[in-house]
């Protein structure tokens, strides 16, 4: 293959001794030793956001739960693979399979007649079988966005179907919306749709309901590993009934210490190391179910009839429609579950819950059933007092490391619900660590972490009994699910397009479920479920007046949206002078090489704004340097780098995209960058200018050369079917590199924008308080200059007032 040709003698591209991405796991290179990555782009759109598909977060395919067990993962039979699926349970299934520890005890006040505890058996049977395996395992889970879980996901995956919510500009290229055309829609879904996207008042409804939904998740990852662990240690009451409450709480408080002190290890570390103990402590009370039910009173099958369910209610009145409060503990952790999505597939959950998790709490409740309708004072400790003769000791022991687990499952979802609300702007963002390469919605996040620890702890001594924290956790539970029926039923209209009719009947068996619940559990606010309540909606004051002070700020920064082209213009002799807004002073050029930071990544940057209007000068070299974060381990180099050139001369525009193992802020990335730039200024030469010569292809020579394999980026870029001679690429080419190697080797200087806000004098004291508070957490929240690891020598800091 024959290509352009040039003076051996004229251009000389050296690669750089150091610049790149690096993986944070892996030693850093030497030296560069790849080819030219970078999607080049002549000149710059009138676009405001140009989406690129690599930006856009997709769901994680292709994966099987089995790889939490690396041991497994050589392995490829399908007997294993089902193993694999089986054993990773222990994060999903914790919460809601150590439930039988005490939800008769929190059912009954006394020791329960024999049709009453038929009446709380039955409720039990059917609202696992309605709530947690038809509603959540069949219909929520398939209401995700993008692989995650939660009422936030929820919401997230509305805005991108309806034009409901305001988006960080930071955030635009990376959103893909998927709105239907009205068309499509049939009329209850068009209506709805049109409804909340015309009304200021639903859309902050559905933006309350959100939050809230993911404030009361928190709530329970503060209440769950105090609950769980309590109803573990208080089984010791059993063996040594003058136990004191004392003990019980320090031993209690010390458990749940050491949990949070191991979740720097990771999901699929913990996970390997808990999935047995679910394993084991689920088999356990299999095995105990089916022991008691045949020793004991075997009768209390008769439950699986709806009308034992139906004449409790009914027969009970009043105090059975309390007792619900106690009774909808059995499904407390589907939350969790639906939290937990992300770091796990929706057929795994499918199959785990209905052939393993599911059969075995049936035969659970039924076990603890058919001894109490023996012995019925055995009500108060339910798990304890069933155990047969010789296991009370493996039984204490693996019910306290099942609550360990159940306490992850919380943990885990919380770190989950957060990352989410900060990537929509409803907390600041704080740090997160990715503990897997795997699957890449396991995170750790240590300031959440270090938070619930001490919230748990304090919980844990206040309430010192899992009756009256199971008296302020349940509120928590049925509310969210009720937050989840609402949402999940607009999804269907809006989104899945059900026939309206299938989708009230649903909403009305599912809601009035819902509702049921809520009533009872509402009745326990005064006794200790006020505590959740006000911790949620301490929670969903700041998630919300974060996101109000932020939009304030994004209509601020809003005038300095536009194209390079507005800023700078030419006048009749090709000089450069700003914009007639911006007092149309001559721009002058000024030695270096000079990177601006850019967090948007698109338009003009608002740092290169302030820089110029100040100064009217402008480096010798600018580029425009925006880093966007994807949701992926490491980001493969072909792919990682957009080089563009703006309308203003020697001005360009790049875009790094990592990982979130890849380091990109290094000491050499002024080498990187002007690697990036030199490529990109060959290639581009070499288009722009138009063909002097042109000969025809010498087949011999095509013959010959077909299978060579170009050794640099000059003529990797520019090969032909064509052999061209055009002494004036050469020269233009040379030039343009001395201009920018020049430029480089004067100095590098980078420079980043530091933005005050000031509220105006006009606005109003509520407004002025909001605003005040905001700033006050922005202002404690930044991240600081200092930390960046670049030389800071060659560091300048640009500040500029914006008024909200």
């Amino acid at each position: 293959m024959s290509t352009i040709q040039f003076s051996p003698d004229t251009i000389h591209p050296v690669r750089s001794n150091g610049g790149g991405v690096y993986s944070t796991r892996l030693s850093r290179p030497n030296s560069i030793d790849q080819k030219p990555s970078a999607k080049d782009v002549d000149v710059e759109g009138l676009e405001d956001y140009k989406h690129d598909e690599r930006d856009i977060k997709r769901k994680q395919v292709g994966l099987s739960i089995t790889y939490l067990l690396s041991p497994l993962r050589a392995h490829k039979s399908t007997g294993v693979w089902r193993l694999g699926s089986i054993l990773s349970v222990g994060v999903i299934y914790g919460d809601i399979g150590t439930s039988p520890l005490y939800v008769y005890s929190s059912t009954f006040s006394s020791a329960p007649s024999y049709d009453d505890l038929l009446g709380a058996l039955s409720l039990i049977i059917w609202t696992l079988t309605l709530m947690v395996s038809v509603k959540y395992v069949f219909i929520v889970l398939r209401a995700n966005d993008e692989g995650e879980g939660g009422t936030f996901a929820l919401y997230s995956l509305l805005s991108k179907y309806a034009n409901i919510v305001q988006r960080d500009p930071t955030e635009m290229s990376m959103i893909e919306m998927k709105r239907h055309v009205s068309s499509d829609l049939n009329t209850s879904g068009r209506k709805v749709r049109y409804g909340i996207e015309h009304s200021k008042v639903l859309q902050m409804i559905l933006k309350v309901i959100g939050v809230v939904g993911v404030s009361l998740v928190m709530s329970d990852g503060v209440l769950t590993p105090a609950q769980s662990v309590l109803g573990a240690i208080q089984g010791l009451e059993v063996v040594k009934p003058d136990i004191s409450t004392g003990t019980i709480i320090g031993i209690s408080c010390g458990i749940l210490v050491l949990l949070f002190l191991v979740q720097p290890l990771g999901t699929s570390r913990l996970a390997s190391a808990f999935a047995p103990i679910v394993i084991v402590w689920l088999s356990f009370n299999f095995a105990f179910g089916i022991y008691n039910l045949i020793e004991h009173d075997h009768t209390v099958l008769k439950a699986f009839s709806p009308y034992f369910a139906g004449n409790y209610l009914v027969r009970n009145g009043t105090d059975g429609w309390k007792s619900l409060g106690g009774i909808l503990l059995a499904f407390t952790g589907v939350e969790a579950m639906f939290a937990d999505l992300g770091a796990f597939s929706i057929s795994a959950i499918q199959l785990s819950w209905m052939c393993f998790c599911f059969p075995c709490l049936l035969l659970a409740y039924i076990g603890q059933a058919a001894y109490i309708s023996d012995i019925p004072s055995a009500y108060s400790n339910p798990f304890f007092n069933c155990l047969p003769p010789g296991m009370f000791y493996p039984g204490l022991v693996i019910s306290i490391l099942a609550a360990i687990v159940a306490s992850q499952a919380m943990i885990t979802s919380t770190f989950q619900l957060l990352s989410q609300i900060m990537k929509l702007s409803y907390f600041p963002h704080i740090k997160i660590i990715h503990t897997s390469k795997i699957f890449h919605g396991q995170i750790y996040i240590p300031f959440a972490n270090w938070l619930l620890m001490i919230g748990t702890v304090i919980v844990t001594g206040v309430y010192h009994n899992t009756t009256r924290l199971g008296d302020a956790y349940g509120v928590c539970v049925v509310l969210v699910t009720f937050i989840t029926t609402c949402m999940v039923t607009l999804v269907a209209l809006i989104i899945w397009r059900i026939n309206p009719i299938i989708v009230l009947f649903l909403f009305l068996v599912f809601g009035s479920l819902d509702g049921v619940y809520l009533s009872s559990a509402l009745t326990k606010v005064p006794d200790g479920a006020w505590f959740t309540l006000v911790l949620a909606c301490i929670l969903s004051s700041v998630f919300i007046l974060w996101r109000f002070g932020k939009e304030q700020q994004w209509k601020a920064e809003a005038e300095d949206r536009f194209q390079p082209s507005h800023l700078v213009v030419k006048d009749e002799d090709g000089k450069l002078h700003l914009g007639h807004s911006f007092g149309g002073g001559a721009v002058t050029t000024i030695k270096g090489f000079g990177i601006f930071f850019d967090k948007v990544g698109n338009m003009t940057p608002t740092v290169f704004i302030q820089f110029l209007s100040k100064f009217t000068a402008t480096p010798a070299v600018s580029v425009f340097f925006h880093v966007r974060p994807l949701s992926t381990p490491t980001v493969v180099p072909e792919d990682r780098y957009s080089v563009s050139r703006t309308t203003i001369p020697n001005v360009f525009r790049i875009t790094i995209r990592h990982g979130y193992m890849d380091e990109v802020i290094t000491e050499d990335l002024a080498m990187l960058i002007f690697e990036q730039i030199r490529n990109f200024t060959i290639r581009d030469t070499i288009r722009s200018i138009p063909i002097l010569a042109i000969t025809r292809p010498d087949p011999v020579a095509n013959d010959d050369n077909k299978n060579a394999v170009p050794s640099n980026p000059l003529t990797s870029s520019t090969s032909s079917s064509s052999e061209f001679s055009s002494p004036s690429i050469d020269d233009t080419v040379a030039a343009r590199l001395s201009d920018l190697q020049q430029a480089y080797d004067s100095q590098v200087v980078y420079i980043m924008g530091k933005e005050q806000m000031r509220i105006r004098s006009t606005t109003s004291i509520w407004r002025r308080v909001l605003l005040e508070l905001f700033l006050f957490i922005r202002d404690n929240t930044r991240s600081k200059m200092a930390s960046l690891n670049v030389p800071v020598d060659r560091i300048v800091e640009v500040g500029f007032i914006k008024e909200v």
